[in-house]
């Protein structure tokens, strides 16, 4: 796939990084500072001119989204106007909001009279940003016992949809997960691994605290936004949008459908890293988050040709030795339990082998399968 750094969604690079990444659009650097200045300003704050929520009684919808087909949508009741609207009090009065094309504001929350959102249209877009929501804050409940989500006060947040004219991104701006529509209307952003990635920011953020900006630390923050997006995206278990190892499939603005990452062999889009090198914290954090995705396969899957869910993988290794993997569960919950007691804001990535390792003893014990899978599937990347 041809390099197109200015139309590809969740390439975020910052300010701050090295002068290579200075070729980078400037669409994509202006991303990039709205994202610091999202980090400044803290998660946890209220969109610029937004109301004052009133009380309503929690109800439950039918929506039928751009990309996550028809689904279950929690909504709450307002019987001050006797209509429904797109805020999800069981996942603390989590927001959906129409930008209608504009950059700033809030926007207007959604609403709808009978509590089935199929007109279709800006509509759809909405039902799959609240879906998503939902979708990650019960992935880290279920399957880490994270309370709230991504929030580390259990406080809920808030999407948008409708950014911009065709943007081709998904943003953190305003405290609010932000959707553009993609250059494409046949291809929207409102993705679950998408969604998943922007997220998973704010519990870097509240953890581990890896730098977003530059180096090793950087890159391991960006691959562990695609490991859980990824990972949302399996746990949805959604016809519409299944679970893969790809990031960002079917979103591409040049009427492909090809994926924007490739976990299996990151070095298929031309330019992310499969291993480790010296030197690899200097290039662009997408590229060189490429070993840590790479590893997060090769753990779950092992190495190899095959085919998972109807999509065909072929997973190198740096040695040349194969890799058994230990399966998606396992791997998920070390990563998680790694980044959140024992990953710094410098870790890098030989750091990072050992917090994965100390992870898996603690789960698993150190004379462990998947103890001696974590070992193997680093050293296939080049981190020993």
């Amino acid at each position: 796939m041809a390099r197109t750094p200015a139309r590809s969604p969740l390439r975020t690079p910052s300010p701050r990084a090295p002068r290579r990444r200075a070729r980078r659009s400037p669409a994509a650097l202006v991303c990039a500072a709205a994202l610091a200045a999202a980090a400044l300003a803290g998660p946890h704050t209220t969109p610029a001119g937004a109301a004052a929520r009133p009380a309503g009684i929690p109800a439950t919808g039918t929506g039928c989204g751009s990309t996550v087909g028809k689904v279950t949508l929690d909504t709450t009741y307002d019987p001050a106007t006797g209509r429904y609207l797109l805020a999800d009090l069981r996942r603390a009065d989590h927001r959906t909001y129409d930008l209608n094309g504009a950059t700033t504001g809030t926007g207007t929350l959604v609403t709808d009279d009978d509590n089935v959102w199929c007109e279709g249209g800006p509509q759809a877009a909405a039902v799959d940003a609240h879906y998503v929501n939902a979708v990650v804050w019960d992935y880290y409940l279920t399957v880490h016992g994270r309370k709230g989500g991504v929030y580390p006060d259990g406080r809920g947040g808030c999407g948008r949809v409708h950014y911009g004219d065709r943007y081709q991104n998904v943003i953190w701006r305003d405290s609010c997960l932000t959707y553009g529509d993609g250059a494409d209307p046949a291809r929207p952003l409102t993705r679950i691994d998408a969604g998943g990635h922007m997220l998973t920011q704010v519990l870097v953020a509240a953890t581990a605290g890896l730098s977003p900006y530059s180096g090793e630390s950087a890159a391991l923050a960006f691959a562990t936004n695609d490991i859980f997006g990824v990972s949302a995206e399996f746990f949805a278990d959604n016809a519409a949008d299944p679970g893969d190892y790809l990031v960002a499939e079917a979103t591409g603005a040049d009427g492909t459908t090809t994926a924007l990452r490739h976990m299996d062999r990151p070095s298929r889009d031309g330019h992310a890293k499969d291993s480790w090198y010296p030197g690899i914290g200097a290039t662009f954090p997408g590229d060189a988050a490429g070993p840590a995705e790479h590893f997060f396969y090769l753990l779950s899957e092992g190495s190899g040709p095959k085919v998972i869910g109807g999509v065909a993988y072929d997973s190198p290794t740096h040695d040349g030795r194969p890799v058994a993997g230990a399966g998606r569960a396992v791997a998920e919950r070390i990563w998680f339990r790694a980044l959140t007691l024992y990953m710094t804001p410098t870790t890098n990535y030989k750091a990072a082998r050992t917090a994965t390792l100390r992870a898996a003893a603690d789960l698993h014990g150190a004379d462990s399968a998947p103890y001696r899978a974590v070992a193997a599937a680093w050293a296939a990347v080049n981190v020993v």
